[in-house]
């Protein structure tokens, strides 16, 4: 009779031992943000940014992939809003003759904009990109945009010094609500509807992943033991020229009193 009541009593405490586990699994359940089941289920949009040519004059590329079917989003359209660090510039007037060409769609928001600046007397810019369809890739669209060196100070070691060029802000505006909209818009951004227009429209910011974090840009620059044979070269070369112009102005020019 003991051995009976003992066996009894190791039963009940299993019963009870697995029910508390499954009101623990249940309430760690609900527990769940919703969120993270809705995500669970989205494609991730892939953002690749990278630098083409080759010396102080580049071309950045971005191109922007979604895992679903672009055919889904017919109705969407995709701003890219770019920071371009100091130690590069974009050339306002440039980006004019590329639009009338109609090979980007970008447009200069930052004001009292210098070109000529060095690095280190220069801004941070902002350039709003509207991207387009990609051609060879029906999931795709892709930005472009020249980008500059700006002159450096030369380094008393090194003969090169680097750019940091971030990753952007990928902005989206859809005329009808679609699933990945709530799976990764984080906030909104008021910006022109288009290029050419005047309207303006809430864009989502939306979150994505990149394939680089940041572009290094490497960036040859003068040492400083060389300044005063700089200035010496540049002196002669000068008066050297000068020299010459005048001796043929006077020597083939015509003057009148």
């Amino acid at each position: 009779m003991a051995a009976r009541a003992v066996a009894v009593r190791v039963v009940a405490w299993l019963l009870l031992g697995a029910a508390g586990l499954t009101q623990t699994l249940a309430a760690n359940s609900s527990d769940a943000p919703f969120g993270a089941g809705i995500r669970a289920t989205c494609s991730e949009i892939i953002l690749r940014q990278e630098v083409l040519k080759d010396g102080f004059h580049r071309d950045l590329l971005i191109k922007v992939k979604f895992g679903e079917s672009i055919e889904d989003l017919q109705t969407c359209r995709l701003l890219i809003k770019h920071y371009i660090p100091t130690g590069l510039f974009v050339d306002p007037y440039e980006l004019a003759s590329l639009r009338e060409r109609n090979i980007t769609e970008a447009v200069m928001i930052s004001e009292n904009f210098n070109i000529e600046a060095p690095n280190y007397l220069s801004k941070e810019s902002e350039i709003l990109i509207y991207a387009r369809q990609d051609a060879q890739c029906i999931d795709c669209f892709q930005a472009f945009l020249p980008v500059h060196y700006r002159y450096h100070r030369p380094h008393s070691k090194d003969e090169e010094t680097f750019i940091i060029v971030n990753n952007p802000d990928l902005l989206m505006y859809c005329d009808q609500e679609f699933p990945i909209l709530r799976c990764w818009a984080q906030s909104q951004v008021a910006a022109p509807c288009a290029l050419k227009s005047k309207d303006i429209c809430q864009w989502n910011n939306m979150k994505y992943k990149s394939i680089y974090k940041n572009v290094t840009l490497q960036v040859p620059v003068g040492l400083t033991i060389h300044t005063s044979l700089v200035c010496s070269v540049t002196l002669l070369i000068t008066i050297l020229c000068s020299t010459l112009i005048l001796v043929a102005v006077f020597k083939y020019g015509h003057f009148s009193l």
